[in-house]
């Protein structure tokens, strides 16, 4: 289960994530689903959103899903590298759900998978990526 003092001090801190109104959902469970409505500020047509929010919202949810691992050994975690493939437009006021998994655990690198789907339940795209852990001191000195 994910500490939720965690992911808030994570929200309060990301202002990349506030500027382009990323939005977390905490289940019960502890399962994290970040989401983003697309507005016009995000488009790259007229009608559709600019790769680079989607590329924002994947690495944004495979990195919550890798540090809802890595905190439990009061670890935070950075991106080594994510991969995103596009498989249909986000459209000017979509929702778009990013839903992960993690899929392996290391030492040190943590391997998360993620789907996005819009509010149709269509798979818009598919990410996955490798994070690094390091101590949560090296940042926030408590």
């Amino acid at each position: 289960m994910i500490d939720q003092d965690i992911v808030e001090l994570y929200k309060h801190s990301n202002q990349f994530g506030k500027e382009i109104d990323l939005q977390y959902d905490i289940l019960p469970d502890g399962e994290v689903i970040n989401r983003i409505t697309i507005g016009q500020k995000h488009l790259a047509t007229p009608v559709a959103a600019h790769g680079g929010v989607m590329a924002a919202l994947a690495d944004s949810t495979l990195g919550v899903a890798a540090l809802a691992v890595s905190q439990k050994n009061g670890n935070l975690v950075s991106t080594v590298e994510f991969k995103i493939n596009y498989l249909k437009p986000a459209l000017l006021g979509d929702t778009i759900r990013g839903i992960s998994r993690v899929r392996q655990v290391g030492k040190k690198l943590i391997f998360v998978e993620a789907d996005f789907v819009n509010q149709k339940d269509e798979l818009v795209a598919t990410a996955s990526g490798t994070f690094n852990q390091y101590p949560f001191t090296k940042v926030f000195n408590f």
